[in-house]
C-alpha cells in the first residue's frame, strides 16, 4: 500500500506496474480540493503522449497497480 498525503499529490510522479498503451510514467498534473482539504478529483497525464485521464487518487494507494517515482 502506498502511503499519499493529499496535500502534496499535485506534480507527482507514478510509475504503472502494468503498462497501458505502452504508457508507463505519469504525472499528476490538477487536483482538485473540497473546502475541507479533501481530494474531489485528480488529473494523471502521460509523459509520453501527454494524455489526460481523470482517476480517482484513492487507487493511486494500490500497490499492485501504482509505484511512486519513475521506475
Amino acid at each position: 500500500m502506498n502511503r499519499i498525503n493529499p496535500a502534496k499529490l499535485r506534480q507527482s510522479k507514478w510509475t504503472a506496474v502494468t503498462p497501458l498503451k505502452r504508457e508507463k510514467h505519469f504525472l499528476i498534473t490538477d487536483v482538485e480540493y473540497e473546502e475541507d482539504g479533501t481530494v474531489i478529483a485528480c488529473t494523471l497525464e502521460a509523459v509520453l503522449s501527454k494524455t489526460a485521464y481523470q482517476i480517482d487518487w484513492q487507487s493511486l494507494k494500490d500497490a499492485d497497480k501504482w509505484q511512486f517515482g519513475w521506475k
